[in-house]
């Protein structure tokens, strides 16, 4: 039977109330999450009677606050917000005031600044078993929190179906025209969160990719792919030609531009016969293959650095509060921001 349940965890230094939330359905695929930076703890899927957990995460909510973490910050399984990926300079200019924000990435403001959502106790507005598990969280984003305008209330609701699939979906309004690009972090290895990825493969569905400057910042201009080391058009192994770029941090556009929710990537591994198919009603997935994972001790003992893991990261284009070409990222009053994005889990399809 499909299953919710509320754990109890401890007071954060706010005064909050942190809980874990295990969502399970009846195929007996597992979720854990914590209203602690709407971080995605675990994600367990059951073949041969077999549990595998395909995100990378430590054992319980309060190990995200360990100072040894914290100080090796990776962003691990938690909402980004307001603005993800790096905003150029650190700055924007909104009408005709420029805005300035925490530079906590060199001269760049990366995944919302030094205080962003995923370090946020975000209240639990609902949770249910019908008619699928769900948990529905909020956070309100007071005017001028890490230098952007406008008291945002964000809403995050996320769901197991039967189907094997997790979704999340982010809502927002403001009172103020405030740019916006929410997306969450979880890092991914279907080998059981064991080993490095670079053998795992991946398929991406996009044929362009914004290019980047030296800090790793979009510059407007976008690039084609064909034939090229950042071509996943077809199944790669993500190790099979990352010699020649050392990581995979990039943005990709997607073929399909439509707000509809389509397949974006798909990931799989011949070693544990487990397949993951990502759908978005985003534009842009960011693709990161984990090269400057700290080493680090997860859950249950697990060691984890460079390569533990892969980011697919859903979102709107990149920086375009400073690029003016770029699809509007400005949500304003009256309208409502709005994403969806979908984590099936299956047995690989092709061997």
């Amino acid at each position: 039977m499909t299953s919710i349940n509320q754990q109890y965890c401890f007071n954060h230094s706010t005064g909050q109330p942190v809980y874990l939330f295990t969502l399970k359905n009846r195929k007996g695929i597992s979720v854990s999450i914590s209203n602690l930076g709407a971080i995605i703890l675990s994600f367990c899927y059951v073949q041969n009677k077999q549990s595998h957990d395909i995100v990378l995460g430590f054992d319980k909510p309060e190990d995200y606050l360990d100072e040894n973490y914290l100080s090796k910050y990776f962003w691990m399984g938690a909402a980004v917000g307001r603005y993800t990926n790096r905003i150029g300079n650190a700055q924007f200019k909104l009408g005709r005031k420029l805005y300035k924000l925490p530079q906590n990435l060199g001269s760049d403001c990366l995944h919302g600044g030094d205080n962003g959502f995923d370090r946020k106790v975000w209240e639990v507005k609902a949770f249910g078993a019908t008619p699928f598990p769900f948990l529905e969280l909020q956070y309100q984003s007071p005017d001028g929190e890490e230098g952007f305008p406008g008291n945002l209330q964000t809403t995050i609701r996320f769901e197991l179906n039967e189907l094997n699939e997790l979704s999340y979906e982010y809502k927002a309004i403001t009172d103020k025209a405030t740019p916006i690009n929410l997306t969450h972090h979880s890092y991914f290895n279907l080998n059981n969160g064991e080993g490095n990825i670079l053998d795992q493969e991946v398929r991406l569905h996009a044929s362009k990719i914004l290019q980047q400057n030296e800090n790793l910042v979009a510059n407007g201009k976008i690039d084609p792919i064909k034939g090229t080391t950042h071509d996943f058009k077809e199944f790669q192994k993500i190790g099979s030609r990352i010699a020649e770029l050392q990581v995979y941090d990039q943005s990709y556009v997607c073929d399909d531009p439509r707000p509809i929710l389509k397949l974006v990537a798909e990931a799989r591994s011949k070693k544990s016969n487990i397949q993951l198919s990502v759908f978005s009603t985003e534009p842009i997935l960011h693709f990161y293959s984990g090269k400057f994972i700290p080493a680090i001790t997860g859950k249950k003992g697990t060691a984890y650095g460079e390569s533990s893991g892969f980011c697919f990261e859903t979102h709107q284009y990149c920086n375009a509060v400073n690029i003016p070409d770029f699809p509007s990222t400005i949500l304003k009053p009256g309208d409502e921001y709005f994403q969806k994005t979908v984590y099936k889990v299956s047995q690989v399809l092709e061997k």
